[in-house]
């Protein structure tokens, strides 16, 4: 019989979530940028094997922190933890594990969920194993513990391996031909938002999100997208913009080159800059937002 189930993938921020979800998957499901809590959603990444499928949930870094906009991040880490059959708590080896892997543990601890610990960027010359080793031994000694790199592939058929052995017996949730079920207009803004955090990063990595407005099939069989990037202050959509409109012609254009890559049909973006000071505190934009 085959089996199939959703594995969360948790840890803090910067750890390499997104780079082993995509990397599991084959494809780009996830954006990867430097900036801590690029994630900001659930993001599904499918993987199908011989013995079964599994269905990646990739969650937000779980950080400690009262703002109102971290605080509905940690809501989708623990939406994810509740709706998961398995968790893969990933751990960044080149990191002294501290006050965020305590937090993340609390939240484990009693899930009643097959739990593996996976310590990534194994690979790093900064790797030292073995404080992240002696934590999990201490702290979630019931968790299975693998060493992996996301980013060089290493350990990744152990942990599938591994993944399907824990998983319950069932149907596949998915097609297999499936590697996602992000709806296109959300695929489209995150590589829109990818694409700003590679160029912005410095001067304004959360205090932007990428809202979709309009889209329309045109007769080549493209689809022409409209999105506005919005953001906190009118210095910052100066900082978006550019000089003669050099940096959202350089946003768009390596925009529409992945997503050439990721569609069947080419995608032509109209992208405008807007200045809304209060879009992180309102609950209702944030309800929209992060989901």
């Amino acid at each position: 019989m085959s089996k199939s189930a959703f594995a969360a993938i948790v840890g803090r921020p910067s750890s390499g979530k997104s780079t082993l979800l995509n990397a599991l998957c084959g494809a780009k499901v996830s954006i990867v940028s430097p900036v801590p809590q690029t994630t900001r959603n659930t993001v599904r990444g499918i993987v199908n094997r011989p013995g079964g499928q599994i269905v990646f949930l990739d969650t937000p870094g779980f950080h400690i922190s009262g703002k109102k906009f971290n605080l509905r991040l940690r809501e989708v880490v623990t939406r994810a933890l509740a709706d998961a059959d398995l968790v893969v708590y990933l751990i960044d080896a080149t990191r002294e594990p501290g006050p965020e892997e305590e937090a993340m543990v609390a939240a484990l601890q009693g899930s009643g969920r097959p739990l593996v610990a996976a310590l990534n960027k194994i690979d790093h010359a900064e790797a030292m194993p073995e404080r992240a080793e002696a934590f999990i031994a201490q702290r979630l000694p019931e968790a299975r513990l693998l060493k992996i790199s996301g980013l060089a592939g290493k350990g990744l058929d152990e942990l599938m391996d591994l993944l399907i052995s824990l998983a319950p017996e069932g149907p596949a949730w998915y097609p297999e031909e499936y590697y996602t079920d992000q709806e296109p207009v959300f695929r489209i803004a995150e590589i829109v938002r990818e694409k700003i955090l590679r160029h912005t990063r410095q001067e304004l990595p959360h205090a932007v999100f990428v809202d979709y407005t309009d889209s329309r099939k045109l007769g080549d069989g493209s689809l022409e997208a409209s999105y506005d990037i919005v953001v906190e202050r009118p210095s910052q959509k100066g900082i978006l913009i550019g000089k003669a409109g050099s940096m959202i012609q350089k946003i768009r254009q390596e925009s529409e080159a992945d997503l050439e890559n990721l569609f069947e049909y080419p995608i032509h973006l109209r992208l405008q800059v807007r200045v809304d000071p209060d879009w992180r505190h309102d609950d209702k934009r944030l309800e929209r937002l992060i989901f």
